[in-house]
């Protein structure tokens, strides 16, 4: 029978230690490799957006005077041709009223006028100037008309009102601001586009067919209603490199309102687009780059170029190609132009799968 020495026991302890904690260090440092994967898959971007109503105006005094009644409340919906406001009538009231007297004695006036002139009892040119008089008299009474008409405020179309700049009884100068009413039944939300993302948009636009953008709110909640880009500005903005895009968007239930912000999501298919997941970049003065594993397991440092950014991933355009190995995990421990000893390769259809998001 024999039986181990202390000294022994230590040292075959120590070397299936050892010879375990290698054996662990190597599994730890495995790397493991994958590819792009090209196909067909939706990408949605995100722009932020202000929100405007489809008319937005000021409601001014036309008249001097002090303000009579106000008819509407703050908030509340008013009705095309509605009275809002009244600016007191009384003087031109009665200004209209002399212009009417003025009127009609310079009709009597030339009536009388006219009948001397049949008789030849007067020249031709006496009755020319009554007729010039009755037809001033009628012109300003027709002025009066219209400043007695200015102390009225009506809504000039179907809106909602906004706060009130005055209250009953000041007295406004013309010009005067009083508040500013809403059309919200739809919207017009506008948002700025890259100069690349909109040459895709215009490139891939086909005849006749529109694009459709959905509207996250700022509560993070999707805009039941989707809308639709109509109008494209005429210039880019040379100092961001931007062009404006207005979205029309329906607003039957009121829902939004003027001056609101958010993001439009505008979704778009593309075509054999190249995947890969962001994981397996890094970056360098920022550039995006992945270490890319050729024949003889030496990595080698390869920029790429992004195209759209997902939950994930990244779709690329330029730098590799399906056929690549690039390093998925193991990236920080190794360097450009390092052989590795091995590696483990997984397909990329497998790990995409793994990922947090699902690509169609």
């Amino acid at each position: 029978m024999r039986f181990f020495t202390p000294v022994a026991l230590g040292i075959f302890v120590c070397i299936a230690s050892c010879s375990s904690h290698k054996e662990e260090k190597e599994e730890e440092f495995k790397f493991l490799a994958t590819s792009p994967l090209k196909k067909d898959t939706t990408v949605s971007r995100a722009y932020v957006c202000q929100i405007r109503a489809i008319q937005h105006i000021e409601l001014r005094a036309l008249e001097r005077g002090y303000l009579q009644n106000i008819y509407v409340d703050e908030g509340k919906t008013v009705r095309k041709g509605q009275t809002m406001f009244q600016i007191m009538p009384l003087l031109y009231r009665a200004e209209l009223q002399k212009a009417e007297a003025e009127a009609n004695y310079a009709e009597i006036e030339y009536l009388n006028t006219k009948q001397l002139a049949d008789s030849n009892v007067v020249s031709k040119n006496e009755l020319l100037l009554a007729k010039a008089k009755l037809n001033k008299a009628k012109a300003e009474l027709a002025l009066a008309q219209v400043h007695l008409g200015f102390t009225e405020i009506k809504a000039p179309f179907n809106g909602i009102m906004d706060r009130f700049q005055v209250r009953l009884g000041s007295l406004l100068d013309e010009g005067d601001l009083l508040t500013t009413l809403s059309d919200n039944s739809e919207m017009w939300v506008y948002f700025n586009v890259p100069e690349a993302e909109y040459l895709n948009y215009k490139t891939n636009l086909k005849k006749d067919s529109v694009m459709r953008v959905k509207l996250q709110m700022a509560n993070n909640e999707i805009f039941e209603y989707p809308g639709i880009v109509k109008t494209i500005e005429a210039d880019f903005n040379n100092e961001t490199g931007n062009i404006a895009f207005r979205a029309t968007f329906p607003n039957p239930k009121g829902l939004l309102r003027h001056g609101e912000t958010g993001n439009v999501i505008a979704t778009s298919v593309m075509k054999n687009a190249l995947i890969i997941p962001q994981k397996s970049t890094f970056e360098v003065l920022e550039k995006k780059y992945v270490f890319v594993i050729d024949k003889d397991n030496v990595i080698h440092q390869k920029e790429i170029t992004i195209a759209s950014e997902l939950p994930d991933l990244f779709v690329i355009t330029d730098g590799v190609t399906e056929n690549d190995r690039i390093m998925l995990e193991g990236i920080r421990k190794v360097r450009d132009n390092e052989k590795i000893a091995e590696y483990k390769y997984e397909d990329p259809k497998k790990v995409l799968k793994n990922l947090k998001v699902y690509v169609e």
